[in-house]
C-alpha cells in the first residue's frame, strides 16, 4: 500500500517539475514579428488565389477551345459525308450514263450497215433544210424509162471490153518482159505478172475511152526482202495516216522468227548451219537501198515511181520498133498513167501501178491510186496506200453467184457511175467518186437477201442505192467495207489484223473541211436533180465520149 502511494507521488512531482510554465526552457522563445509572418502569409495567399483564378481561365479557355475544334471536326465530318454521299451519287449517275452510251453505241455498230427506206436528216448548223423526204423529194425516172436508157446507153458500152482488155494485156506482157530483160537479178527490182482490178475487170465499166487498171508487183533482189507494217499494228496512229502502211527493206536473214543466233551468243563449238560461221544476223542491220529516203529503211513512193518511169521508157525503146503505134505517159502528175497513141488519131489510156504485196493475201500496198478512196494525199513519201481492189473483185465474183441471174447490182452501180461522171463534166469534180458508189453498193449487196437483186427490182435498188449514199453524206460516215467489219465471210481470207482493225470511214475529210462537204451536196443533189434530163436526152440519142489525145502527154 505504501508503495503505491509512493509511486503516485513520485508521478505528481514529476508532473510538476515538467510543466512549461513554471520551469521554462531557455531557447524557447516567442517570436517578435508574428504579425509580419502573418502579413507575408496573407500576401502569398492572395498570390495563390491569383495563380488558381488564373490557372481556372486557362483551363475555361483551353476546354472552349477544345469544344470549338471538336465542333469544327465534327462540321468538317459532316460536310465531307455529304461530299461522299455527293460523289457516289454523281459516280451512279456517270456510270449509268457510260452503260448508256455503250447500249446505244453497240446499237448503231450492228446497224450501221442496214440499209434505211428513207434517209435521215442532215446537220443543222451546217447544212440547214435538208432534213425531209429522201432524196430532198426527188424522183427518179421509172422502171421503163430505166430500161430503155440501160439498153440504149450503157449494155452496149462494154462490148468492147474483151478485145481492149486483151490488147492492153498482150501489150504490157510484152512491155514487162522487155523490162525484165533489162534489169539485173543481182541489183535491181523483180517485176512480176501484172494484175487486172477495178470496173474494167468487174464488168461495170461505162465511161469511154474505157480504161484498164493494172497492179505490177515487184520484190526486191537477194538477199533482201520487204516487211510491210499496217497502221492498225500500232497503238497509236494519227487519223490521217489511217488506211495506210509502211514498207521496210531488210535482209532476208534478218528474219528474227526464224533464226536465233543474233540473238544469243553461241559458244566457240557451236554453228549456226543456216548462216555460217561468217554470216552472222545483226539486228537493226536494215537495207541501205536506193529506193530509200535518206538513211531511212522506209520505202519511198516517190523514188519508186521514179525508177518505175525510167524502167518503162528503157522498155518501151526496146520493142518499139515491133508497134505502129506511140506510147506516151498520159499525165504528168499521175506515173503509170500511159497512153497508146495510133496513126489514126485514137488513143487507148490504160494504167500501170506499182504495187507490194502484203504477206501472202490479196491485199496489196500502192504507190498511188488515180482516184483516190480515202479522198487526200498521203501524209509522207514514206506512206502507201492500202488497196483492196483485188478483194472486191473477188467478192463481187462470189457474190454474182448467189444472186438470180440477170440481177441488177451492176446495173445500178453503171447507173450511178454514169449520172456522176456527166456531173463531173457539168459542175467539176467533187470529191464523191465511183470508189465511194461500189462501196455503198458492197454494202448493200451484204444487207440484202440474193431476191431483191432480180432485174425486174432495177428502179427500186437504185434509188435505195442513192438513198443509202445520201444518209451517208448527212450523216459524214461512209464506212470501209472491209476494213473492220466482221460482216465479210470468212471466206474472203482477210488478214487478221484487217478484220481486228477499227472500221475506217472514207468520208472523215468531210468532217473538217465544211466548205468541201457542202460543195460535194450540193453536187450530188445536183446530179439528181439533173438525172431525169439526162437520162432522157441519152436515151434518144447517144454522143460520142471519144476525145483526143491531150496536148500535155509526153511521148517515151
Amino acid at each position: 500500500m505504501a508503495l503505491g502511494l509512493f509511486r503516485v507521488c513520485l508521478v505528481v512531482v514529476t508532473a510538476i517539475i515538467n510543466h512549461p510554465l513554471l520551469f521554462p526552457r531557455e531557447n524557447a522563445t516567442v517570436p517578435e514579428n508574428e504579425e509580419e509572418i502573418i502579413r507575408q502569409m496573407q500576401a502569398h495567399q492572395e498570390k495563390l488565389q491569383l495563380e488558381q483564378l488564373r490557372l481556372e481561365e486557362e483551363v475555361a479557355r483551353l476546354a472552349a477551345e477544345k469544344e470549338a475544334e471538336k465542333e469544327a471536326l465534327e462540321r468538317l465530318a459532316e460536310e465531307g459525308q455529304q461530299q461522299n454521299e455527293s460523289r457516289a451519287a454523281w459516280d451512279l449517275w456517270s456510270t449509268l450514263c457510260m452503260i448508256l452510251f455503250l447500249v446505244i453505241e453497240v446499237w448503231r455498230q450492228d446497224h450501221q450497215d442496214a440499209p434505211s427506206p428513207e434517209c435521215l436528216g442532215a446537220d443543222e448548223d451546217e447544212l440547214p433544210g435538208l432534213e425531209g423526204a429522201p432524196l430532198r423529194g426527188l424522183t427518179l425516172p421509172n422502171k421503163a424509162t430505166l430500161d430503155h436508157f440501160y439498153e440504149r446507153c450503157i449494155r452496149g458500152a462494154p462490148a468492147d471490153a474483151p478485145r481492149t482488155r486483151e490488147f492492153v494485156e498482150g501489150f504490157v506482157d510484152d512491155l514487162l518482159e522487155a523490162l525484165r530483160s533489162l534489169c539485173s537479178r543481182d541489183t535491181d527490182m523483180e517485176v512480176e505478172d501484172f494484175i487486172g482490178v477495178d470496173s474494167m475487170y468487174e464488168n461495170w465499166q461505162v465511161n469511154k475511152p474505157l480504161l484498164c487498171d493494172l497492179f505490177v508487183p515487184f520484190m526486191p533482189p537477194e538477199p533482201y526482202r520487204f516487211h510491210p507494217q499496217l497502221w492498225c499494228s500500232s497503238r497509236s496512229v494519227p487519223l490521217d495516216r489511217q488506211g495506210y502502211g509502211q514498207i521496210k527493206v531488210v535482209r532476208a536473214d534478218d528474219d528474227t522468227l526464224g533464226c536465233i543466233c543474233g540473238k544469243t551468243k553461241l559458244g566457240e563449238d557451236m554453228l549456226c548451219l543456216l548462216h555460217g560461221k561468217n554470216n552472222v544476223v545483226r539486228p537493226g542491220s536494215e537495207a541501205k537501198d536506193p529506193l530509200c529516203v535518206g538513211d531511212s529503211p522506209y520505202l519511198d513512193t516517190m523514188r519508186v515511181l521514179k525508177w518505175f518511169q525510167t524502167a518503162l521508157t528503157r522498155a518501151w525503146h526496146r520493142i518499139n520498133h515491133k508497134y505502129e503505134f506511140d506510147l506516151a505517159f498520159g499525165q504528168l502528175d499521175t506515173p503509170g498513167s500511159l497512153k497508146i497513141r495510133f496513126r489514126s488519131g485514137k488513143f487507148m489510156p490504160f494504167n500501170l501501178i506499182p504495187v507490194i504485196q502484203y504477206d501472202d493475201s490479196d491485199l496489196y500496198l500502192v504507190s498511188h491510186l488515180t482516184r483516190e478512196p480515202c479522198g487526200g494525199t498521203p501524209p509522207s513519201s514514206t506512206d502507201w496506200l492500202l488497196s483492196f481492189a483485188v478483194y472486191e473483185r473477188h467478192f463481187l465474183r462470189m457474190t454474182s453467184k448467189a444472186l438470180p441471174e440477170g440481177a441488177c447490182h451492176l446495173s445500178c452501180l453503171q447507173i450511178a457511175s454514169f449520172l456522176l461522171s456527166k456531173q463531173s463534166r457539168l459542175t467539176g469534180p467533187s470529191r464523191l467518186s465511183n470508189y465511194h458508189l461500189k462501196t455503198a453498193l458492197l454494202h448493200l449487196l451484204l444487207a440484202r437477201r440474193p431476191a431483191a437483186w432480180k432485174a425486174e427490182q432495177l428502179d427500186a435498188r437504185l434509188h435505195e442505192l442513192l438513198c443509202f449514199l445520201e444518209k451517208s453524206l448527212l450523216e459524214k460516215k461512209l464506212h470501209h467495207f472491209f476494213i473492220g467489219n466482221c460482216k465479210v465471210p470468212e471466206a474472203m481470207g482477210l488478214p487478221e489484223a484487217i478484220r481486228r482493225a477499227e472500221p475506217l470511214n472514207l468520208f472523215r475529210p468531210f468532217v473538217l473541211q465544211r466548205s468541201l462537204y457542202r460543195k460535194t451536196v450540193d453536187s450530188f443533189y445536183e446530179m439528181l436533180k439533173n438525172a431525169p434530163a439526162l437520162i432522157s436526152e441519152y436515151s434518144l440519142h447517144i454522143p460520142s465520149d471519144h476525145g483526143s489525145l491531150p496536148s500535155k502527154a509526153v511521148i517515151l
